[in-house]
């Protein structure tokens, strides 16, 4: 049950890119919303039996996808939840519109500054290895394949802390909350 005492049948899913910390901040932001949280990328790796990135490697892009539109059409019967989606993930085929019907999508977004001094912070030494950053960014830029996209809200996060981060997402989705509970 949310903080405001009301329950909502909409799930509020997080994805975008906010470096290192984003998982931690993904799962603060369920235990102060007290709802259940659930990580797409956990999800797939326990079907897979492994790694994402080992099973895309002996299987191949199109059984990894086949088994995202597995993990993706069962996240889409939760209720009430705290989803933490990749962008990449949301972005492939109809993924976004199973996961729009019932949930808020936030993509958590900051400038290309932040973003860089971020990563450099998460990378250390191998930040000025051009290939360990190419692939760094690589996965930011498939993470916001989604801004724009209809039903996607956006939240820069550029000058804040992460405390000020689940604040901020906090107060968003309590006010969604409300406002779901007026549209019922």
């Amino acid at each position: 049950m949310s903080p405001l005492g009301a329950t909502t049948d909409y799930n509020l899913v997080l994805t975008g890119s906010l470096g290192p910390n984003q998982l931690i901040i993904a799962r603060r932001v369920a235990e102060r919303l007290k709802l259940r949280f659930v990580d797409s990328e956990r999800e797939l790796e326990q079907r897979a039996e492994m790694p994402p990135a080992q099973f895309k490697t002996l299987f191949g892009e199109a059984r990894t996808r086949a088994l995202e539109s597995q993990v993706i059409h069962d996240l889409a019967l939760h209720r009430g939840c705290v989803l933490h989606i990749s962008g990449q993930m949301l972005a492939y085929g109809d993924h976004l519109a199973r996961i729009r019907d019932h949930s808020y999508i936030l993509c958590l977004v900051a400038t290309l500054d932040a973003v860089l001094t971020r990563l450099h912070i998460a990378l250390g030494a191998r930040y000025h290895v051009p290939a360990e950053r190419a692939l760094a960014l690589g996965a930011l830029q498939r993470d916001w394949a989604i801004r724009g996209q209809g039903g996607v809200h956006e939240l820069d996060t550029t000058a804040m802390q992460d405390s000020e981060v689940i604040e901020r997402i906090t107060a968003i989705w309590s006010a969604q909350v409300i406002e779901f509970t007026r549209v019922s």
